[in-house]
């Protein structure tokens, strides 16, 4: 593994290091002096202090500080870093468009800087596949609930081929979405865009709307949406609630 490490690199110096890390898809680490903006559907602030940045090539940011292990703030997966140098600090920002959110961290001073190649592995922690989920659940209906009944895999939609697609005990249509690991609210979008167009395919579109964006129970209920994944993210779950979809955590392969 190729490893590039710099300790109190000017801001310069730093700017090049990052620009160079982003062209090569590195790991990055830089800790040092910061504040830490984000703006997005919320906004927040946090004053000046020694906290460690992490920027991964698949788009993640994290901030963490001395305490807890969960970052302070983050951006998910798919959102883009860029550095500059402005107004005599170290910037650099992950922001991403759907939905429109930006971190910013300003560094006064950067202690140290790390670059990493890290290569290899990335999936050997998941045990299956999909369609080893997929079949779970084919042989054994039950483990989504009593009475769920099978009826078509890759059914088409407009949205695309849905993953299970079925009815429960009462005949309502289901539409299962399959994950084979940890998930975050972009799986909750991808299983609402199935609900959609089968609700629309079915002539349910609209049916129960309140307010703008809302829907009164009788239209969530003439379609049901279940995601199927080994565990889903806190936000994630606020997702699934807020469209009255369920979750049945579920491992690609039995545990032995």
């Amino acid at each position: 593994m190729t490893v590039t490490s710099v300790h109190d690199p000017s801001h310069r110096e730093a700017l090049w290091e990052l620009e160079d890390a982003f062209e090569r898809g590195d790991l990055v680490s830089v800790f040092g002096r910061c504040t830490v903006s984000y703006e997005g559907r919320a906004a927040s602030d946090l004053g000046a202090g020694d906290r460690l940045l992490v920027l991964k090539p698949d788009g993640a940011a994290l901030v963490h500080t001395d305490e807890g292990r969960q970052p302070v703030n983050w951006q998910p997966p798919g959102s883009e870093h860029r550095a500059a140098v402005r107004e005599g600090r170290l910037r650099v920002r992950s922001t991403r468009t759907s939905p429109d959110e930006t971190l910013t961290v300003r560094f006064s001073d950067v202690h140290q800087l790390s670059a990493m190649a890290v290569t290899g592995g990335r999936d050997l922690t998941l045990h299956g596949s999909e369609e080893d989920l997929r079949t779970r659940i084919l042989e054994r209906p039950e483990l989504v609930e009593p009475g769920f009944e099978p009826r078509e895999t890759e059914r088409p939609s407009s949205a695309g081929p849905m993953d299970i697609f079925g009815v429960d005990a009462d005949g309502t249509p289901v539409v299962i979405e399959l994950k084979r690991r940890r998930v975050g609210p972009d799986a909750v979008g991808q299983l609402a865009r199935y609900v959609r167009a089968l609700r629309e395919e079915l002539g349910v579109e609209g049916e129960g709307k309140g307010g703008e964006g809302e829907e009164t129970e009788a239209a969530a209920t003439a379609v049901r949406g279940v995601l199927v994944a080994p565990s889903i993210t806190d936000r994630a779950a606020e997702r699934l609630a807020e469209r009255g979809f369920g979750h049945v955590a579920l491992d690609p392969t039995p545990e032995t």
